[in-house]
């Protein structure tokens, strides 16, 4: 079976990204760099080329391209967290040194990649067999930026308040 890894191009910190990224969850780590055997585009021979990681046990391939290309909002990685310190925790890291909060649980670091920070139960929530409560649900989540669990298991069982937090 083909193995598919997700290409990132940054300009010029491809090993500061991977080394940051891998620092965020377990079963994370830096492979192999590849340094240029000629000069390119993006820098000179002896430069970093390409740095292998793998965050949460993806592979992902970090490329010093230049800087020709930015990230958009058009592709995210989104991190299922198991309870709100995880949440706070990686929102915190992640918007911090440049980043930027966003709604409904999106955001974008210091490198202009964008995540969704979620709770592992959010499918669940939004998706589950009563249209009513799914609905409450989305309408608190579309009020806040950092998810919090607690108000959207509160919307989801009928006890809405503003419990939206910045």
């Amino acid at each position: 079976m083909p193995r598919v890894t997700p290409c990132l191009w940054f300009d010029g910190v491809a090993a500061e990204a991977a080394r940051y990224y891998t620092s965020l969850l377990p079963g994370s780590h830096v492979g192999r760099t590849m340094l240029a055997p000629a000069d390119t585009p993006s820098g000179p021979a002896g430069s970093v080329l390409t740095v292998e990681f793998t965050l949460a046990g993806q592979p992902f391939t970090a490329l010093d391209g230049g800087p020709d290309f930015q990230f958009s909002e058009a592709v995210s990685f989104v991190i299922d967290c198991e309870d709100q310190a995880e949440i706070d925790r990686l929102w915190t890291t992640l918007i911090a040194d440049g980043g930027e909060a966003g709604p409904c649980g999106w955001l974008k670091d210091r490198y202009g990649l964008s995540w969704q920070i979620v709770p592992a139960e959010l499918d669940g929530l939004l998706g589950g067999p009563d249209p009513v409560a799914a609905r409450r649900t989305m309408e608190a989540l579309l009020g806040m930026q950092k998810l919090d669990i607690a108000a959207l298991r509160a919307a989801y069982h009928g006890n809405v308040a503003d419990h939206s937090r910045a």
